[in-house]
């Protein structure tokens, strides 16, 4: 496989792989529809070379060591919570919350930047809503840095939320499955949209604590119990799974279950790097690897010893070193 290459195990550092923590030198709320209004914020070098970096989920929101993984003396380091993440408003919202309106988020927020060609970096769903945007938006996408390959296929939701990756983890799957009655357990994804768009808040905070736990425990190969703790958080928890499972039932908003792959030709001439856990269980590998093969020209890096997460230290440096590696752009 042209481009692939299995990174060797991770040790622990003598030092965090990220740069150091750096400040925003500009924070803004930025409208970009009648419903919403999206936190928007620079930090880095304000005369650097412009990197957009876009968060998980979708609904995850940002944390400020998503700057770090950027030099801030060479990058002007752009990072916004997408609609009803975040400090973005209103929270939780999923009126007029879609694909294509995220991608126009995107190239909205760029314009009002006077950015015109920006690296674009982003994992799991940020993996998705960066080839999505690269593909609609070529002529502006200098180069791609991807991690957790998720193109939303009905396969891939099939394995994390329905049945896959409950053989791993059946521990915390019998927690998921908890708030679901056993007659409505045949499909998942439409009994928790359901309950997430409840009139309850009861109902729906206890089905959004259960379907973030799921995601927070698998996410690292070794579980991670200050991860899950983020469920704790009642406004995050329902963030995240109301807007996660809104796309979800809505097989992302795509015309095509491989709309991804279908148009991955437009964006071959654009340099890029992928980082893959090689046992990730959120967005297993096959999915990176479906893509590799379309995309040959794309370098895919094999982290051995990862799972999902960003913040596992082999996933970590590889992001740092693919960043580093497209300063000279």
């Amino acid at each position: 496989m042209q481009g692939l290459q299995v990174g060797p195990p991770s040790v622990t550092p003598a030092h965090c792989p990220l740069y150091p923590a750096v400040e925003p030198f500009k924070t803004e709320l930025l409208p970009v529809s009648p419903v919403h209004t999206l936190y928007l914020e620079q930090s880095g070098n304000p005369n650097g070379k412009p990197v957009v970096y876009l968060h998980g989920g979708p609904g995850g929101g940002t944390s400020a060591s998503d700057r770090c993984y950027f030099d801030p003396a060479v990058y002007r380091i752009v990072v916004f919570d997408q609609r009803g993440s975040g400090k973005s408003t209103p929270s939780a919202e999923l009126d007029g919350n879609d694909t294509w309106s995220l991608v126009a988020d995107i190239e909205r927020s760029g314009a009002h930047l006077g950015i015109d060609k920006w690296v674009v970096f982003g994992g799991s769903w940020g993996s998705t809503l960066a080839l999505v945007y690269a593909e609609t938006h070529p002529a502006v996408v200098k180069a791609l840095i991807l991690r957790g390959i998720f193109m939303l296929r009905p396969s891939e939701i099939k394995w994390f939320y329905q049945e896959g990756a409950s053989h791993l983890f059946p521990d915390y799957w019998d927690g998921y499955l908890e708030p679901i009655p056993v007659e409505e357990r045949g499909d998942m994804i439409k009994a928790y949209y359901k309950r997430l768009t409840s009139p309850d808040e009861n109902v729906r905070l206890t089905a959004a604590k259960a379907w973030s736990k799921w995601e927070c425990a698998t996410s690292k190969l070794l579980v991670d119990k200050e991860m899950i703790a983020k469920v704790d958080d009642d406004v995050w928890s329902l963030a995240f799974a109301r807007i996660e499972c809104h796309y979800f039932v809505n097989n992302g908003f795509f015309e095509s279950d491989s709309w991804i792959l279908d148009n991955v030709d437009k964006i071959r001439h654009i340099p890029a790097i992928i980082v893959q856990g090689r046992y990730d269980v959120v967005c297993p590998m096959r999915s990176a690897w479906d893509l590799s093969k379309a995309w040959p020209e794309a370098k895919l890096i094999v982290t051995p010893d990862a799972g999902h997460s960003a913040r596992e230290i082999g996933n970590t440096s590889r992001l740092v070193e693919a960043a580093d590696a497209f300063r000279t752009l």
